[in-house]
């Protein structure tokens, strides 16, 4: 999946900032195989985050028109749009053209979908256009960024009410609850992504996510799920028969496991060894397999959220009014949570608990993850500054780790789409030009004209380029020094006390700036030479 062409026409989403947006991304003649990310650069409030969130509600927008079992809502019913994008690869790529010109209407979704054949645009009946859309739609925030996560949590909300009424209702038998499209990765689901690649993933993926970690291999872990939640509806957790299978699976993986019938409250224990793996890829055919069941669990835990809580964001969603979300419960009140995670030290013949690592290891740990687990084709993934967390070292080396050392099942090119946002210099670097979109603010609504958004690409070579010349070209940092320092050297340029320059030289490292304060140096020297002579 490719993304091609964008028509933001009216998105009701921070204040009409992007309407009227219109960009194309890449061309139908460009090599649209392979994972080839496209960076997002520009300053805070530049809409970089709220263009994720208005793509991820452009696709949630049509897979409810065309698939609603899976997508039950449109968060946005008063977003128009028109966007173009390619699906498939190789010779079985089509080129596909979405778009909703009218409001949305009880009775219609107001979405027309085309297909170009032969140069010309043909219609497609919404029906059956399931396979015209991409498989799954990934978003991730490094932080409490409630803009992109905002249609995720809709999409979760949505799910979480079906299962809830199916294990209510079992009247009819079975219920088959679809997954969702869209897929929220955030701090809260960073223990299901690794667990899931580490349990059933293969050698190379374990050695790709530990990599810059002091982890060698997963030592244990406990999971409990306690369903008899007083404040859960009917004073208990009901599970579907899916749940229950999940559950027995994960009991016969355990090293060994307990249930208090009383609190009817199961505590799984995993040592986990060669046996233990064996056990999790037996039941589980690959990672997203593993991951998709622990997220259901964990989606047990929306249950016990007050009915009031949840009607409440259920309205802001619908009057975009996106002031809070749902709370999350307290660790140990949750239907489902993972505990004492720990790893083998990798120098070390010591045990260390996960929770120790830093925020950078947790994210790098789980945006990498995220990548190894879903290795289909046809992927979109959305993430707002993945690299957020990291040190300069590993900034320096992330594009790599995504790009090339990426481990892919069938070691073939995937044909994925990866957007990301960031405020560094780092990925630009490793980015053509062709990949990398300013975003700027104009206009200033002080002065009584509406902010929008314009979208640029570098008019320098990114690829390769200095830092220096990415701050100045893609962030306006010019000189790309600190303001603080800039100052100082700004005020000893314009002195004409020598030493005092000259202190403050010493105070300063290498710069363009530092020299240029050298030259004044000089000047100054040069003429009292003059006026002695």
């Amino acid at each position: 999946m490719k993304l091609l062409r964008v028509h933001i026409i009216s998105a009701q989403t921070c204040g009409g900032l992007l309407d009227g947006v219109h960009k194309t991304f890449r061309y139908n003649e460009d090599d649209n195989d392979g994972f080839d990310p496209l960076c997002f650069v520009g300053p805070n409030g530049s809409g970089k985050s709220q263009f994720l969130q208005i793509l991820a509600e452009i696709f949630q927008t049509i897979s409810h028109a065309v698939v609603p079992t899976e997508e039950r809502s449109d968060a946005n019913s008063g977003l128009l749009f028109e966007i173009e994008y390619q699906i498939g690869q190789d010779n079985n790529a089509t080129i596909v053209k979405v778009s909703r010109k009218k409001p949305a209407t009880r009775s219609n979704h107001q979405i027309k979908i085309e297909t170009l054949e032969e140069g010309e645009w043909k219609d497609v009946e919404n029906v059956g256009a399931a396979q015209l859309l991409p498989g799954k739609i990934v978003g991730y925030t490094s932080g409490d960024n409630e803009t992109l996560s905002l249609p995720f949590l809709n999409s979760r909300a949505g799910y979480a009410k079906d299962v809830r009424e199916a294990a209510l209702d079992i009247s009819d038998g079975e219920k088959n609850i679809p997954d969702t499209r869209l897929i929220n990765i955030d701090y809260a689901t960073h223990l299901e992504v690794m667990l899931a690649n580490l349990l059933t993933g293969s050698v190379n993926t374990a050695d790709y996510l530990l990599k810059e970690t002091q982890l060698d291999r997963l030592h244990s872990f406990r999971c409990i799920i306690q369903l008899a939640h007083p404040a859960a509806p009917g004073k208990g957790v009901k599970l579907t028969q899916e749940l229950e299978r999940v559950i027995e699976k994960l009991k016969a993986c355990s090293t060994c496991y307990d249930h208090d019938d009383k609190k009817n409250t199961y505590i799984l224990d995993y040592f986990v060894d060669a046996e233990t793996e064996k056990g999790f890829k037996a039941l589980w055919e690959n990672p997203f397999d593993l991951y998709s069941d622990l997220h259901k669990l964990a989606m047990l835990n929306d249950l016990i959220i007050k009915a009031a809580a949840r009607n409440r964001f259920d309205k802001e969603i619908k009057s975009r009014q996106f002031a809070s979300k749902l709370p999350e419960p307290y660790h140990d009140d949750k239907v489902f949570r993972f505990e004492h995670v720990r790893f083998h030290h990798k120098t070390e013949l010591k045990v260390v608990d996960y929770v120790s690592l830093s925020d950078g290891e947790h994210q790098l740990v789980q945006i990498l993850g995220v990548l190894s687990m879903l290795d289909q084709p046809n992927v979109l993934f959305l993430l707002d500054e993945p690299e957020s967390h990291f040190n300069p070292q590993w900034r320096a080396k992330f594009t790599s780790q995504i790009v090339k050392n990426r481990p892919s099942a069938n070691n073939q090119p995937i044909s994925q789409e990866c957007i990301l946002t960031t405020h560094s210099p780092f990925v630009p670097s490793d980015r053509p030009k062709e990949r990398v979109f300013i975003f700027k603010k104009t206009n200033d609504e002080d002065d009584g004209v509406s902010a929008k958004i314009e979208i640029s690409e570098p008019k320098i070579q990114t690829y390769g380029a200095t830092f220096n010349s990415i701050l100045q070209h893609c962030f306006g940092v010019n000189p790309p020094i600190s303001k603080l320092s800039n100052d100082e050297i700004d005020t000893l340029r314009e002195s004409e006390d020598i030493e005092a320059i000259k202190e403050g030289m010493k105070r300063l490292g290498q710069s363009v700036q530092k020299a240029l304060l050298a030259d004044r140096l000089f000047e100054l020297e040069e003429q009292i030479n003059k006026e002695g002579d």
